[in-house]
């Protein structure tokens, strides 16, 4: 017996007064509200109601029954409407996890438009470089850059991801001609920790069958900070392979120079990498969680707005 639609068929019965009535609303028939009643009465261990031809009557323990049922109902058809509520526009508290550099350059300086478009939304962000457990720590989202590894997380792709390889004009000026991959082996590279191998990988844009190749590079730094090596190269230290949102701005106002534009750079072949909005499985996408990613989407931009144009590099 379904104790909820049980509740409800007793509950109409008694305010219509009448079994056929109640069946009638609810597009049952008088047998199974009859069976409901019938059902509540065997597992109270009480009679709720008094039947006669005229009228149905609840006894004692009937009206007693009635008046805790009633605002069982209520209280649940207050909680449905809370909830589609709360689904038809988006409102309260959300909790997003972003990488630390990408969240200070690309997310906050957005967020106050985020929250003047969506005044019911309150934001608590958490910037973060490790990779956090969303169920576990109750975020609704978190932005990844990357290939993804396979998960139960559902992806939104919200811009490509691409890597260049840079360096300062004063570390050009006094290092070796680099005119091929190949010479990459003659010059100082600064690593990154999070590269899987010593080695950097590469494809002719214009090569139909996308071979990718591998470099070799060493270096006298490595760090686990992106913007750490950034850093170095502006100070002319090596030259990094480094993704356009971090220094799309320095190679436009000609602090670095964009090298072998030929070729497409990476730090590991295999999966796509971009820039995700991941989030756990749901059958209902809340709406702040979908506002969210498609606002960002929409700053972004298709091209994303850091990225390199031919005038820039």
């Amino acid at each position: 017996m379904d104790y909820l639609e049980a509740m409800t068929a007793f509950v109409r019965a008694v305010e219509l007064g009448s079994f056929s009535k109640a069946a009638a609303e609810a597009g049952l028939k008088v047998s199974t509200v009859s069976r409901y009643v019938s059902g509540l009465e065997a597992d109270l261990g009480a009679a709720l109601l008094n039947r006669s031809t005229r009228r149905l009557n609840p006894t004692e323990a009937g009206r007693l029954f009635y008046e805790r049922a009633s605002q069982i109902l209520a209280e649940v058809e207050a909680a449905r409407n809370a909830t589609r509520s709360l689904n038809a526009r988006p409102q309260g508290l959300l909790r997003i996890n972003i990488p630390t550099g990408f969240g200070r350059r690309h997310i906050m300086p957005h967020m106050q438009a985020y929250l003047d478009e969506y005044p019911d939304i309150r934001l608590d962000a958490t910037l973060t470089d490790a990779t956090v457990d969303l169920i576990e720590t109750a975020t609704d989202v978190a932005i990844r850059i990357g290939a993804l590894i396979d998960s139960s997380l559902i992806a939104k792709k919200l811009a490509p991801l691409h890597r260049v390889l840079v360096a300062s004009r004063d570390y050009l000026d006094r290092a070796p001609k680099l005119a091929a991959p190949a010479d990459l082996r003659g010059h100082q590279c600064l690593a990154l920790a999070v590269q899987p191998t010593e080695a950097w990988y590469y494809r002719e844009r214009k090569d139909p069958s996308h071979t990718v190749s591998a470099i070799d590079v060493r270096g006298r730094l490595r760090t686990n900070d992106a913007e750490a090596v950034r850093d170095a190269v502006l100070a002319g230290l090596g030259i990094a392979l480094l993704p356009t949102w971090l220094i799309g701005v320095d190679v436009g106002g000609n602090k670095l120079i964009s090298l072998l534009d030929d070729y497409e750079w990476m730090i590991s072949p295999g999966a796509e990498p971009a820039i995700w909005g991941v989030y756990p499985p749901k059958k209902v996408v809340s709406p702040k969680v979908r506002t969210f990613l498609s606002f960002l989407e929409q700053r972004f931009g298709r091209p994303a707005y850091w990225e390199l144009t031919s005038e820039s590099r």
